[in-house]
């Protein structure tokens, strides 16, 4: 008797330590994640690009000279405002005038050869009529080799004046040069607006450029009355920008301070081409014009813009950290099936594009689980997804934190973080 009784004992102790394990294994696999919830609101959303550039006024003119020579008057200096067709500088006209009192000289030899062709067309025109007369009163006055010998000369005296005029046409286009040349020794200024650089000091000598090297920059006058930023863009995001769309730019001098503007032109050819095979990327030039710049607004600063794409009123929306991808699973059996219907092997192309299908979706909170749940995403704004389908407002999604996000599975016991509580409608 004693003896059955240790066997009960020591039976009824192996069952309790069965249940004791069963029920710490049941209890390990039904351990609740602590995540932070969601719910799916409206809202609205604004799809964005961002893209960083710098700021430049629409029209400047960069002003170089035609003439070499040594700058003897400066007007301006760098920032002073200028009209259209003031006096900005002078160049030593020295030489341009000596050219000048040449053409002039020549242009007046070149008038008195032409004089000089008249007169003696004139005379050799009288000295045939006067044997034309003579001929006329008795042929015997006047022989024929006289009359051909006055014609011959007439002629001559014609082309004689018909190539002086010319010659005088020459020297006349000559002086006009010159005088052009002469004029460019006077710099004014093109536009009316602001000298944003200047390169040149009076007394410094001014050099022309040649074939394979530029002239001097003498100065840079800016109209600043419209401004730009110019913004590099990557070849993937263009396609989205329409001509029109609006944008908030930050100019990095102007912290806080954002400005509103509007794509006034997309560059229809890259910055810098790619060069055959190289994988380097691939940017676009994109204008915004700003509606209302400051009048500190310089040249050349740097600036940040969200171009605005798309927009979507009370669309109903997730935070981005609550959207996960997983493989289709029904796809992915389907695809490491060992043959279709008929006995043939599946391609191992066809398993791969299968396994490679995956969902977006979001793990939905339901009785203290999350359960998986496919959605169609449309745009994207700053911080959330809008849900075109597969959610309904209030429901209690998953937003948190990103590691747990990834590693959940479909009905996996859930707690709510106490600052990730879902608000109350």
């Amino acid at each position: 008797m004693p003896g059955n009784r240790r066997i009960w004992i020591g039976l009824g102790i192996v069952v309790l330590l069965g249940v004791g394990v069963w029920l710490a294994v049941r209890g390990a696999g039904d351990r609740a994640v602590e995540v932070r919830t969601e719910v799916a609101e409206s809202r609205d959303l604004a799809a964005t690009i961002t893209a960083t550039g710098s700021i430049r006024p629409r029209r400047q003119v960069n002003i170089s000279s035609d003439v070499m020579g040594r700058v003897v008057e400066l007007n301006v200096e760098e920032g002073d405002e200028v009209e259209r067709g003031v006096l900005l500088l002078r160049i030593d006209p020295t030489t341009s005038e000596a050219q000048v009192a040449r053409a002039r000289a020549a242009l007046s030899q070149s008038q008195a050869q032409v004089s000089q062709a008249l007169a003696n067309l004139e005379q050799a025109r009288r000295d045939l009529d006067r044997l034309l007369n003579l001929s006329q009163r008795d042929p015997n006055l006047v022989s024929l080799q006289a009359l051909e010998e006055a014609r011959t000369r007439l002629q001559i005296q014609e082309s004689t004046l018909e190539s002086a005029e010319f010659g005088a046409a020459q020297t006349r286009a000559q002086l006009e040069e010159s005088e052009e040349q002469r004029s460019r020794t006077t710099i004014v200024s093109p536009i009316s607006g602001r000298v944003t650089r200047l390169n040149i000091e009076e007394g410094e000598t001014v050099v022309i450029g040649t074939m394979n090297n530029p002239g001097s920059l003498l100065l840079t006058v800016s109209d600043l009355s419209v401004i730009e930023a110019v913004l590099t863009v990557d070849e993937t995001d263009v396609p989205r920008i329409s001509l029109g769309d609006s944008a908030v730019v930050e100019i990095d001098a102007f912290p806080g301070q954002p400005f509103a503007g509007r794509v006034s032109r997309i560059g229809n050819s890259a910055i810098q081409p790619a060069q055959g095979q190289s994988r380097t990327s691939v940017d676009f030039e994109v204008v915004l014009t700003l509606l209302d710049p400051p009048e500190a607004l310089r040249p050349d600063l740097s600036a940040t813009a969200d171009i605005i794409v798309d927009r979507r009123p009370s669309v109903l929306s997730v935070p981005i950290i609550a959207v996960t991808v997983r493989e289709d699973s029904a796809l992915v059996r389907t695809a490491a099936a060992p043959g279709d219907a008929t006995g043939n092997p599946r391609s191992s192309a066809a398993r791969s594009a299968a396994a490679s299908r995956r969902q977006e979706g979001v793990f939905v909170v339901r009785d203290g689980r999350a359960h998986w749940t496919p959605v169609e995403l449309g745009i994207t704004g700053e911080e959330h997804f809008e849900i075109v389908s597969g959610l309904s407002p209030g429901d209690v999604v998953v937003s948190g934190p990103y590691q747990r996000i990834q590693e959940l599975s479909d009905g996996a016991a859930v707690t709510v973080e106490a600052s990730g509580r879902p608000r109350p409608r």
